[in-house]
């Protein structure tokens, strides 16, 4: 009977797995395979596939932990793109987001441009650049 519990336990993991992405049921999923393999064995006590279950769980938790964490938490990467944020600005052609219009020159390039409050910029005038949205600058006039 515990062979069935094991695999649907072991099941239930995998799924929980493929459906989060999150890498929060993959060593319960080994640790349930375990298990599995040693009530196949034939092994009746239950008390011994939990603490198989628990121990090989949690040793798969402590090696791989460090390695998951490491592939995971990776930062963004700045972009030669991203050394425009905070930047000053020329608007080449006015800044309407309604009309989807707005052109920015800066440090020699030209960017399509749209306001973070929805204001309107016209040419010439001074624009901070706040952030990048796509392939858009996020900015707001200066004062």
């Amino acid at each position: 009977m515990m062979v069935y519990v094991w695999l649907i336990v072991l099941a239930a993991m995998v799924v929980l797995e493929i459906v989060t992405t999150q890498l929060v049921s993959v060593w319960f999923a080994v640790g349930a395979l375990a298990a599995f393999l040693v009530a196949l064995a034939g092994v009746e006590a239950v008390w011994i596939q939990i603490v198989v279950f628990v121990t090989v769980s949690a040793v798969a938790v402590a090696v791989t932990r460090p390695l998951v964490r490491k592939m995971v938490n990776r930062k963004a990467e700045p972009t030669n793109a991203d050394m425009v944020i905070g930047k000053t600005g020329i608007v080449t052609d006015k800044i309407d987001n309604i009309a989807e219009t707005g052109l920015v020159k800066v440090n020699g390039s030209l960017w399509t441009a749209r306001t973070a409050d929805g204001s309107q910029v016209d040419i010439g005038e001074k624009v901070k650049i706040l952030e990048i949205s796509g392939v858009k600058l996020i900015v707001e006039k200066e004062i």
